[in-house]
Parts: structure tokens; C-alpha cells; sequence
């Protein structure tokens, strides 16, 4: 006797805390290896699990995500009570391949500068393919998934969802593709160095050190030592407003995986705005006070 089974769309509980997708609409990821990674999940071709996969990314049903060397692992608030497993592996690299990939790139000045400043080359794929090699995933077999949902499809919507992430992550650090492929930041550095990172870094001019000034002697006086001195009315050197808000966030570049509702950035940069003045204000306007004794208090007075 046939059994009908009817996977009707069942609407998923509401995950707090969840990675939101910083994508609103249209298309996830802006540069190139993070469209490129999105198109190797569209050309699974798995239909209306795709669209329900963005919906899951942007409402933050996504709950962690840990990447390792090779492995991508998650977890994703369905409609059952308990959170669904994620596994993502991905083909790694042999030792021989990198090292093949290490000696073309030693090639290559301009692509190996840019790599050891911590900077992906748009043309990284040409050099894969020269060492006879690939970047991303090149065919199916390259990737295994599972889920722990009960949808016959894999990809489900939940693998989908954090395929979509990962996109919007590699925006921000593309050097987790290499970890995906077997090969973590720190250990790529050091394989282009071995090769002739070393010898290249040596020959790129950098600015000339200051000579050393001689230490000044100790204070003899104990009193002034422990007391200290009045201090210069410029001791603070010029205090104005920077001039780029928020400098420490933007070298940062992003938090991992942020789970806010918009992009740490945005979220913390009118706070800069507001408070940068104010700090000024403060500095700028507060005048030395005459103590009861006759003395001076506050900026530039004696301990």
C-alpha cells in the first residue's frame, strides 16, 4: 500500500540571538570570492530551498557557525523545539598540491606581496588553475552536507542558509576559503615565506627607524619623582576630532559572523560622532583651579 507524503512549508520557531544576514535584498556577498562561492550553491539547483534559505539567513535562524580546516559546522533553528546539526565538509587540499600552488605563486612578486599583506588578488583563480588546481569547490563530489532536519533534500533550506552566511563572511576575511580548502592564514604565510616570501619582503623598502634617544636619568629628588611635575600646556600635543570616525573599527574590519540587526559599523559609528565632540569639549574647555591652599588643581597641576 503507497503512502502519500506531503512535506507541506512549516514556519520555523523564532531564534534570539540568531547571525542575521547584513543583506536585506538581492544578492548576498560583494566581492567576487563571495559571489563565487553563492554560485557554487545555485548550481546545486534545489529550487524553492534556496529562497527559503536567504529567508532563514535574513531572520537570523542561524544560530552558530564554526569554520575549521576543511569543516563547516552549524546550527539552525527549524520549526522543532531543538536546533538542527550542520556539517559542511569540504575537499581539502594535499600537502603536495599547496606546495605546488606555493612554487607558482613564488612566481608571482605582485601576487605574493598581496597575499603576505593580507590581501586577496582578484586574479587568485588564474594561478589555481596554472598549478593545475582550484579555489572553490570545482564539482559536486567536492562538498558533502548534512542536516539533521528530516527533509529528504540535501541541501535543505538550512544548509542553504548557512551557505549564504559563509558568503557574506568571506566579505569580510576571504582567507577562510583557504581554511576551507585545508590551509588556515597563519600556515599560508608561512608556506610563501619558506618559498620566497622572505627574500621579497627583504626588498620592499619601508620607512627608516628613528635613532634611539638616550633614557633619560632617574629622578634623584624623591619628593618630585613620586609627585611628579607640572605639565606642558601642549602635553597632550594638538586635540581636535579625527578625522576618520571610528579608525580602530574599519581596521578591524568586522566582526565575526555580527549578529546584530545592522552591520557593527553603522550600529557604533553615530556614538563616535556624538562623543567626539564632547571629548573635545571636555579637553578644550576645562581651566586650571585655584585650591583653598593657593594652589592649582586639575590638568597641569602637581600630584
Amino acid at each position: 500500500m503507497w503512502q502519500s507524503w506531503d512535506f507541506k512549508p512549516t514556519k520555523p520557531r523564532e531564534a534570539k540571538g540568531g547571525i542575521k544576514a547584513q543583506s536585506k535584498r538581492g544578492e548576498f556577498g560583494t566581492s567576487w570570492w563571495a559571489k563565487r562561492w553563492i554560485q557554487v550553491l545555485e548550481g546545486f539547483d534545489i529550487g524553492a530551498r534556496l529562497g527559503r534559505g536567504r529567508s532563514y539567513a535574513r531572520k537570523g535562524q542561524v544560530l552558530s557557525i564554526q569554520i575549521e580546516s576543511g569543516w563547516v559546522r552549524a546550527q539552525v533553528q527549524g520549526s522543532r523545539p531543538k536546533p538542527y546539526d550542520i556539517a559542511i565538509q569540504c575537499k581539502t587540499l594535499t600537502a603536495d598540491n599547496w606546495s605546488k600552488l606555493a612554487r607558482v605563486l613564488s612566481q608571482q612578486a605582485l601576487h605574493m606581496a598581496k597575499l603576505l599583506a593580507g590581501e586577496m588578488p582578484q586574479d587568485i583563480e588564474d594561478v589555481f588553475k596554472e598549478a593545475g588546481l582550484s579555489l572553490f569547490p570545482s564539482r559536486l563530489g567536492d562538498l558533502s552536507t548534512k542536516c539533521s532536519c528530516p527533509d529528504w533534500s540535501n541541501p535543505c533550506k538550512h544548509i542553504a542558509a548557512v551557505y549564504y552566511l559563509l558568503g557574506e563572511e568571506f566579505d569580510r576575511d576571504p582567507f577562510l576559503i583557504f581554511a576551507l580548502r585545508g590551509m588556515k592564514r597563519d600556515d599560508l604565510f608561512a608556506l610563501l615565506d619558506r618559498v620566497g616570501g622572505a627574500e621579497l619582503t627583504r626588498h620592499v623598502p619601508g620607512p627608516v627607524a628613528a635613532p634611539a634617544s638616550p633614557p633619560e636619568p632617574l629622578e634623584t629628588d624623591l619628593a618630585s619623582f613620586w609627585g611628579g611635575r607640572p605639565l606642558k600646556d601642549d602635553s597632550l600635543g594638538v586635540v581636535e576630532v579625527p578625522p576618520v570616525t571610528a579608525p580602530l573599527l574599519h581596521r578591524l574590519s568586522g566582526f565575526p559572523f555580527w549578529r546584530g540587526a545592522s552591520p557593527l559599523l553603522e550600529s557604533i559609528a553615530p556614538t563616535y560622532v556624538l562623543a567626539s565632540p564632547r571629548g573635545l569639549d571636555l579637553v578644550v574647555s576645562q581651566e586650571p583651579a585655584s585650591d583653598s591652599n593657593g594652589g592649582a588643581s586639575g590638568p597641569g597641576a602637581t600630584a
